[in-house]
């Protein structure tokens, strides 16, 4: 389930939603997305040392643990209600939460959108892979939940949304008691307020932008 979302807004809507140090270049190159498909780089929110910062990452989760990044699986979404108890996710849900601003995901051909045209979080897991030589790899995966009224004639999966206002709390590494008080923000979200938009036509593949396209 949602393996395709979209991030189409203009750079003036969505530098409010991002808090701390943004990307190098993200400024002068940032082009809006209709696709954006896994493996492809994200733009996430997330805390690193105790300060929020904004990054680019792979979408596609590499444990840190995996020895040879070509070979190893990456798991596009992490089902809630097993996220603890994984090994992939389980360090990653403990210390390494992000959001993932989206103005629309897509399930079955649908557009599935708040009705207000609104931007929104998409709730994941973020993990930092490093070689023997010192490289670093970012990637992240979104997690989900059980469908609401809306999502459910299409999938039964959807993604965890994070509301507005519980940012900080989602990005804070915790354990035990404030893991327990995240639960549920992983429960099935209010569909009042959400559309599904039917496919008017098939998607062109030029429309596919990339986060920082070409300059020369």
């Amino acid at each position: 389930m949602c393996g395709r979302y979209s991030l189409t807004a203009s750079l003036d809507r969505l530098l409010p939603r991002l808090k701390g140090p943004l990307p190098e270049g993200l400024i002068q190159h940032y082009a809006p997305r209709s696709q954006i498909r896994p493996g492809e780089p994200l733009l996430i929110e997330r805390q690193e040392h105790g300060q929020p910062a904004v990054a680019l990452a792979l979408w596609g989760l590499l444990p840190s643990w995996v020895k040879d990044p070509a070979n190893g699986h990456r798991p596009i979404h992490a089902r809630s209600e097993t996220v603890g108890e994984k090994p992939s996710f389980r360090g990653p849900w403990r210390h390494h939460r992000c959001l993932i601003p989206a103005d629309a995901f897509f399930e079955k051909g649908r557009m599935i959108r708040r009705t207000d045209g609104a931007l929104f979080w998409l709730a994941g897991l973020w993990e930092r892979w490093i070689g023997p030589d010192g490289s670093e790899l970012d990637t992240c995966c979104v997690l989900t939940t059980r469908p609401n009224a809306l999502i459910a004639p299409l999938h039964d999966r959807m993604p965890v949304l994070i509301p507005d206002g519980l940012e900080e709390p989602w990005l804070a590494p915790t354990d035990g008691p404030g893991l327990r008080a995240l639960e549920p923000l992983l429960e099935p979200w209010d569909p009042e307020g959400w559309e599904v938009v039917p496919p008017l036509r098939s998607e062109p593949e030029q429309w596919q932008l990339p986060l920082f396209p070409p300059t020369g």
